[in-house]
């Protein structure tokens, strides 16, 4: 079957499964379908949820950086490559990634939004950044790896995984290598960069007792942070923000913390079960998939990852250079990480979070606004490549 005959029909995209693209994009996988007898389905979620929770609560133990994630995403992308009968917890994904933009409003301050005049260099360097990798990654994906034009680019993208896998799939190109290639480029960003700031960095994991238990939360100020996942996930989902997930409650979080409406946060509890779900998810991604089928594209993703770290690095410095800010603190906001996951990261190791969250903001919206201008314009020189590699 050629790319073109995998296009959907108009009525196929006018109506696309709530429970996929409309609710959640990067409920895209790159595996076959996994959801299996919907009577099976709760004992796999339970048992999907208590590996992540053994694993987040192994890697507190050894005192690991984002522990609750990382240890969760580690013990369900074991249990998943090895045919275990797990399920991805899609919808209760939907419910935890607003509490992370509710966290993460919390931390937009009046002094931090005082300083946005002085980020405007490093969000152009930032763009630049990924338009520059886009184009270089597409082009080594189709002249090395011989894959077609529309899977090349919407693969090479440094951020927008789910909307980049539908865009794809729009395009008529192969939307499961588009997934399996996202999935390992968020894996290996969220594995690598927390550990290279614990090892190499000395920094420590953040403390999440700072965060206060449930009991300390009154019942007013938890109906206010309630209100801000559910009014912001719903403005922002009817207005089609990329993330909308994110991005609406961390605005309004934002606002009504900026406003002195509240100061509570999340409470540790919540937070930690988010990054279980969120580890989970991404582990889960990889059920159903053989290692020996995928392995040429998964070890493409791998390198397109380490290229995009190190060119992130590399942008990082030079906008260094001009601003004074660390190099760090850019590299987060540069990393090729998730929206939600690059988010926890800051916040796990208190790395200026309102700078990295609205960087990584910026470069989603960018990205997937710009994604379809930016494949015509290139389409006619990956196409010349894929030509010659056909000669």
């Amino acid at each position: 079957m050629s790319p073109a005959d995998k296009a959907p029909t108009p009525d196929a995209a006018a109506e696309p499964d709530p429970d996929e693209s409309e609710d959640d994009p990067e409920n895209a996988g790159p595996g076959p379908e996994t959801e299996g007898n919907p009577k099976t389905r709760p004992l796999r979620m339970a048992l999907t949820l208590a590996l992540g929770g053994v694993g987040g609560s192994l890697f507190h133990e050894l005192h690991m950086p984002l522990p609750w994630m990382i240890g969760g995403l580690v013990f369900t992308l074991i249990a998943s490559l090895s045919g275990a009968p797990l399920v991805r917890p899609k919808r209760l994904r939907i419910f935890m990634v607003p509490v992370l933009g509710v966290m993460l409003g919390a931390g937009f301050t009046p002094e931090a939004i005082g300083h946005a005049a002085e980020w405007l260099a490093s969000l152009a360097m930032l763009l630049v950044y990924a338009l520059g990798v886009t184009a270089m990654v597409s082009y080594y994906l189709v002249k090395v790896a011989r894959w077609d034009a529309a899977t090349s680019y919407f693969s090479a993208s440094p951020g927008g995984f789910g909307e980049m896998a539908l865009l794809g799939e729009a395009m008529g190109a192969d939307d499961r290598k588009i997934s399996l290639n996202h999935s390992v480029r968020i894996m290996l960003t969220v594995l690598i960069i927390p550990f290279w700031f614990k090892f190499f960095e000395g920094y420590e994991p953040g403390n999440m007792m700072a965060l206060g238990t449930m009991t300390d939360v009154r019942p007013k100020d938890a109906a206010i942070l309630i209100a801000c996942a559910v009014v912001g996930y719903y403005v922002a989902r009817r207005l089609r923000f990329p993330a909308a997930q994110l991005l609406g409650p961390t605005l309004v979080s934002a606002v009504v913390h900026m406003a002195g409406l509240t100061e509570a946060r999340p409470p540790q509890e919540i937070v930690a079960l988010a990054q279980v779900v969120i580890g989970a998810a991404i582990g889960c991604r990889f059920l159903g998939i053989s290692l020996r089928q995928v392995f040429g594209t998964m070890a493409q993703a791998a390198a397109i990852t380490a290229f995009m770290l190190g060119a992130a690095l590399g942008g990082a410095w030079i906008v260094s250079q001009f601003t004074g800010l660390p190099v760090k603190t850019l590299w987060l906001a540069f990393a090729p990480g998730g929206l939600a996951e690059m988010t926890l990261i800051s916040l796990s190791l208190g790395i200026d979070v309102a700078f990295v969250s609205v960087h990584h903001m910026v470069r989603v919206i960018f990205l997937v606004s710009m994604a379809p201008i930016a494949f015509k314009v290139l389409e006619g020189i990956l196409k010349r490549a894929e030509a010659v590699n056909r000669a």
